[in-house]
């Protein structure tokens, strides 16, 4: 059975669009619909039905998929294995927040393609945040991806612990609040908020946290780019609460700790069962934090 058969159906039972798929496979429509169909013929058996409705997986699809998906799986982890020479190859796919310049992970990803030259990095960053990135992990999209929300919330994945950092306020640099040594949330009730939007994991963290402490927030501006929340900040649209590892250096603005201690987790998710070069940067990043 050829591996690229089974990636073409498994991209099309993911996505339900064999348009999304082609997309995701970098091939063409036309590729990849002839390659299901291939594959159809040589299981005999109807993997999707397919009529103007969309793409659905028939009852013979959603037996046969989970066999396909262990196959792939093991594919890709001989892909990635390290050859006689002790070089890794392949492909490693990795999930990364859209704001990640002034944390480590570029440099971390940098030194590991220096390292391993033979490893063809794939970088994909999500624009609805952490619960897309791990749902990516769980369906074989990404090896390997950030993670911005407690391991409890991924229990079928593998969660790596990279730091835990606390929550600080950050107010413009003329806001009245600014010369405080500390804040406490009763001294925030009258403001208004920048954050990032719901999904992202530093946001449904605090929202968890705010709530559990029966606080509410009005939230005027929500911002998919974590890094320029200071600089809406700055500007005036409001005050933010942001763990401490996410705030950039930025100008206009005062951090100010906050009294309660509210904690944001910094993980990774892979799936259970990895492939050596996933294995070999997982190392590198726990090692950097």
């Amino acid at each position: 059975m050829e591996t690229r058969l089974v990636e073409y159906a498994i991209a099309v039972a993911d996505e339900l669009s064999f348009t999304r798929a082609a997309q995701r496979v970098y091939a063409a429509q036309s590729t990849v619909s002839a390659g299901v169909r291939a594959l159809e013929r040589e299981l005999g058996t109807a993997l999707f039905e397919r009529d103007q409705r969309g793409v659905r997986i028939t009852a013979a699809g959603e037996a046969v998929l989970p066999a396909l998906r262990t196959l792939a799986d093991a594919e890709a982890r001989a892909r990635t294995a390290a050859d006689p020479r002790g070089e890794l190859r392949g492909q490693l796919r990795i999930g990364v927040f859209s704001s990640v310049s002034y944390l480590a992970i570029p440099r971390v990803i940098g030194a590991f393609h220096r390292e391993h030259p033979l490893v063809d990095l794939r970088l994909r960053a999500s624009s609805s945040g952490s619960a897309e990135l791990a749902d990516a992990v769980r369906r074989g999209r990404l090896d390997l991806s950030l993670y911005g929300l407690p391991a409890a919330t991924a229990p079928d994945l593998a969660v790596h612990r990279l730091a835990t950092t606390p929550y600080a306020v950050i107010v413009a640099a003329d806001h009245h609040l600014a010369s405080r040594a500390e804040l406490a949330l009763r001294d925030l009730a009258d403001e208004r908020f920048v954050d990032a939007p719901v999904g992202f994991g530093n946001r449904d963290v605090l929202d968890a946290a705010l709530s559990a402490r029966g606080v509410v927030r009005d939230v005027r501006a929500e911002v998919t780019e974590t890094n320029s929340i200071p600089v809406f900040v700055a500007g005036g649209l409001g005050i933010a609460l942001l763990p401490e590892l996410l705030i950039p250096p930025s100008e206009g603005i005062a951090v100010i700790p906050l009294n309660e201690r509210i904690t944001w987790e910094f993980n990774v998710v892979t799936r259970t069962s990895t492939g050596s070069a996933t294995a070999a940067l997982l190392e590198q990043l726990l090692a950097a934090y």
